[in-house]
């Protein structure tokens, strides 16, 4: 059995908390720090200002992406 490219919906929810908890997560799989890159835009008709944040795993190259106000996927 191959193991998954990416994260299961348990594991981004975990990852997404910590962040909102601590500004900082730790990748399930490796337990290494991820690393943070910021996207930005515009609200764009949605009413609020966007802060997404992408997470990344350095080591097996897993990635999260989030909405940080609102703690929600994108």
């Amino acid at each position: 059995m191959t193991e998954s490219a990416r994260y299961t919906p348990a594991e981004e929810k975990a990852i997404r908390e910590t962040w909102l908890a601590t500004n900082k997560a730790t990748c399930p799989r490796c337990d290494l720090t991820m690393r943070e890159r910021p996207i930005t835009g515009g609200s764009f008709g949605l009413g609020y200002q966007r802060r997404r944040e992408w997470l990344m795993c350095p080591v097996c190259k897993r990635s999260v992406l989030f909405d940080a106000a609102r703690g929600t996927r994108t």
